[in-house]
């Protein structure tokens, strides 16, 4: 196996909700921008350069079921994390025009970040559709074992069988023969006829 493949495996693999890659993304990016701001001045391509793995990283750890958010909350991270390093004026106003105008400034980070998280998600997405379909052909092609599975075979487990079973009737072995099995009913019914005589006796 490539040595790459084997360091990225070291690396975690969390899996967040859709709400919970929203936060990481916001909260990285707002940390990012700060110390974008206090080491490199705001500088622009320091903020771009970082956002685009912080893209990849929400892609990549956002649960399956969720992978639609990722495009999503993206561009709200990217958002929420240029406001530090905006440079607008005091007063809301001056604040709201500068984060405004960085954005329109950084369009082209964002469109590249959300492309990527896109991008990923739909790998993502196609490969889980794909081994789904997998799986269903791989059923259907073994009808044996979905057979067992419906009539309570190996695949039924113990406690499900024996709920299956009637009451005061006993567990019998998959190898028994219908001989046997009659048998063993007439013994216990002879076993039974002299407890119910004697307790016919006055």
């Amino acid at each position: 196996m490539p040595p790459v493949v084997l360091a990225l495996r070291r690396f975690p693999n969390p899996r967040l909700t859709g709400i919970g890659a929203g936060l990481f993304a916001c909260l990285t990016m707002f940390v990012l921008a700060c110390l974008d701001r206090l080491l490199f001045d705001s500088s622009e391509l320091v903020y771009g350069l970082l956002f685009l793995p912080v893209s990849a990283l929400t892609a990549v750890w956002v649960r399956p079921a969720d992978l639609v958010t990722a495009p999503i909350s993206v561009p709200i991270a990217f958002a929420v994390g240029v406001f530090p390093i905006s440079g607008g004026t005091e007063g809301f106003g001056g604040q709201l025009m500068g984060l405004v105008t960085a954005l329109a400034v950084h369009a082209g980070w964002l469109y590249g970040g959300t492309l990527i998280a896109g991008l990923i998600a739909s790998v993502r997405k196609v490969r889980l559709m794909r081994a789904r379909r997998q799986y269903v052909l791989a059923q259907e092609r073994n009808p044996a074992a979905r057979e067992q599975r419906g009539a309570g075979g190996p695949g039924r487990s113990p406690r499900a069988a024996a709920a299956a079973r009637p009451a005061g009737s006993a567990p019998q072995s998959p190898t028994a023969s219908p001989a046997s099995a009659a048998a063993a009913k007439a013994v216990r019914a002879g076993a039974g006829a002299p407890a119910a005589r004697r307790t016919q006796r006055p």
